[in-house]
């Protein structure tokens, strides 16, 4: 198991221990402090180094798949094709060397429409996956959880939710850690889902934004208050953004940061139909019982925390 530290990690490495599995896990080592995760056995090293490993986690030992939750931080250019493609590459030969014959990966939905680096990153990783000759699942997830709650802390503040245009410019089917994580380890034993590529949303109808908002505000008993931000605001950015990076090129990842901001403020993260060319939120299945307005709830009472990172965007 790569990519175990992040929060779909740890809820995989939960899923796939209480299938019964045996899970090693392969993880960059912390400076001052060991990597303990509940169930596993933990093992550090470089997952940039095809090397490291085939030494410092595969050990000569015989593994019968792997599974990865690997992704890049940020999603900037040379992040993404480090470890989203070169990385991911890496651990393929070395399972492939190791005798592993099943892989199975945590990709993204949004790869369906790929405009970003960090998407065609993913999109050549899969490629090379899909002819490896080893048994895959790739699995594109819909937003999760924790990518639409960056707003809870302004709707407890008293703040106004923040709509891309009206609010209803996208939808998405979100997904629970542990929704997710029981689809992924349920993978390496359903034979349906061998060699194939398998978008997944959580349960209920798509949400738009304004859908969002408005849970929010029902939840924390507040009168609901909208500010609309214009999606033209993106273009200005990147378009200075990139010019400024022709000759300051950390200039160049931030450009590609608001790239992204752009790309999901107005791309569904549902099914695209490239027949009649729109998102299908019927087409896109569900799976699992947890919703977002739990999760909502239990941010909103202080029982979980806000846990996005680099996927904070407000």
């Amino acid at each position: 198991m790569v990519g175990a530290t992040g929060t779909i990690g740890r809820a995989t490495v939960r899923a796939l221990v209480r299938h019964g599995h045996e899970v090693v896990c392969f993880v960059r080592a912390k400076r001052g402090r060991d990597v303990v995760i509940p169930g596993a056995t933990v093992r550090t090293g470089d997952v940039t180094k095809a090397e490291s490993i085939a030494r410092d986690g595969l050990c000569g030992e015989r593994f019968e798949a792997v599974v990865s939750c690997m992704a890049s931080r940020t999603g900037g250019s040379q992040d993404a094709w480090a470890v989203d493609h070169d990385a991911q590459q890496h651990l393929l030969q070395a399972a492939k060397a190791a005798g592993v014959s099943q892989f199975v990966l945590l990709s993204a939905i949004c790869v369906q429409k790929p405009l970003l680096a960090f998407q065609h990153a993913k999109l050549a990783f899969e490629k090379a996956l899909m002819t490896s000759g080893l048994t895959y699942s790739i699995v594109r997830p819909t937003a999760f959880f924790k990518s639409i709650s960056g707003q809870v802390k302004r709707v407890q503040q008293g703040k106004p939710f923040l709509l891309f245009g009206d609010g209803t410019l996208t939808a998405c089917k979100p997904i629970s850690d542990d929704d997710l994580a029981e689809f992924l380890a349920t993978c390496l034993t359903d034979a349906s889902r061998a060699n194939r590529v398998l978008p997944i949303g959580g349960p209920g109808p798509a949400v738009t934004l304004r859908q969002q908002g408005e849970l929010l505000f029902t939840l924390a008993g507040k009168p609901p208050r909208f500010t609309r931000v214009p999606v033209a605001m993106f273009d200005g950015i990147i378009g200075v953004l990139r010019t400024l990076g022709m000759v300051i090129p950390p200039l160049r990842d931030k450009a590609e940061f608001a790239a992204i901001g752009r790309y999901y403020a107005t791309e569904s993260m549902l099914l695209w139909d490239p027949v009649v060319g729109r998102y299908d939120a019927d087409a896109t299945p569900s799976f699992g019982s947890e919703t977002l307005a739990s999760h909502y709830a239990r941010l909103l009472r202080g029982e979980i925390a806000d846990d996005r990172g680099e996927h904070a965007v407000f």
